[in-house]
């Protein structure tokens, strides 16, 4: 009698392990010892970056389909500025290219960080399509392991184009880096998206005006 006892447990509790089982495989097509192989994966919940990388962004290329290549668009704009005029209001981290009729165009950047932000007037003194990158004395004493030299391309920081603004270190230049865009991480320079830099560059001359606010 305790033997029979004995197996009728053992019995009743393979049956609540199986259970759960069975119940899966009455809901699918395939053996239910497979269940957990083929279980739909769960939607990732991670949000999506703001800005798509660029990687594969070469000159004369389109960018990648589905990536987002531009921050541009029309926006109202208010004040005494000529059209043609380009500000920069770095606590927005915008660029704005005035337009007539109360418009500008609008452009997301990446701006200097603490204590390297500037303000100023300055104008276009060169524009460089690709341009190769030197970096200034005053970075490599800071960075002494960054390159003395390096060609325009891909994997040039500057991107590809840069507007040189006279007087300065500083320059408006594309971006090896599009996550940047929108954080204060420079050392003085204004970051755009390639393809971003490459509609300024199109639109403006050189001795265009460049207002830098904070």
């Amino acid at each position: 009698m305790r033997r029979l006892t004995r197996t009728a447990a053992a019995a009743l509790a393979l049956a609540c392990l199986c259970a759960p089982a069975r119940a899966r495989a009455e809901q699918a097509t395939f053996p239910f010892f497979l269940v957990p192989l083929f279980a739909p994966a769960q939607p990732s919940r991670a949000a999506a970056p703001v800005y798509a990388p660029e990687r594969s962004y070469e000159p004369g290329a389109a960018a990648p389909r589905g990536a987002r290549a531009t921050t541009r668009a029309i926006v109202a704009f208010g004040g005494r500025y000529a059209p043609g005029t380009v500000i920069i209001n770095t606590s927005e981290r915008r660029l704005y290219l005035v337009m007539p009729g109360g418009k500008a165009l609008r452009y997301a950047i990446g701006v200097g960080r603490e204590g390297f932000q500037w303000s100023g007037t300055r104008r276009i003194t060169s524009k460089q399509e690709w341009p190769e990158w030197r970096p200034p004395q005053e970075m490599l004493r800071r960075r002494p392991d960054l390159p003395r030299y390096m060609a325009g391309g891909l994997s040039n920081p500057l991107g590809a184009r840069a507007l040189y603004l006279g007087g300065t270190l500083y320059r408006i230049h594309g971006s090896n880096e599009p996550d940047t865009i929108g954080q204060a991480v420079s050392s003085g320079c204004i970051r755009m998206l390639n393809a971003d830099v490459v509609d300024l560059y199109e639109r403006v001359k050189i001795g265009t005006q460049v207002v830098v606010q904070r």
